[in-house]
């Protein structure tokens, strides 16, 4: 596999990978719940390792970058059950943020 990876090619080795070693895709609903799963993961981990928690003896180990791909990985899943194209869905979020949020950020008084 090469270095680096569009997101377009990512959804695609998702795709994959899910109808050949995965079988199928779980029905939407159960990679929503897997999803959240996922994220909770990932929470916990940046709790104990950012946040004021400590770490449980089960915590240790865990790898910050693979939870972060594991959330990815369920996203494209569901991206690809529901016929959502990721890089064409982030161009469009990036200009609406870009229009909406020209000023909102560098007029925050919370944030200077």
């Amino acid at each position: 596999m090469k270095s680096e990876i569009t997101l377009s090619e990512a959804q695609a080795q998702v795709d994959q990978w899910i109808k050949t070693v995965g079988v199928r895709y779980f029905n939407e609903l159960t990679n929503m719940a897997i999803l959240m799963e996922e994220v909770g993961e990932l929470a916990r981990i940046m709790s104990r390792t950012y946040g004021e928690q400590s770490f449980k003896e089960s915590d240790k180990g865990r790898d910050l970058g693979d939870e972060m791909a594991d959330v990815l990985w369920v996203l494209m899943c569901l991206a690809n059950q529901t016929g959502v194209d990721l890089t064409e869905a982030l161009k469009k979020n990036l200009e609406k943020k870009n229009i909406r949020d020209i000023d909102r950020h560098r007029d925050n008084e919370k944030l200077k």
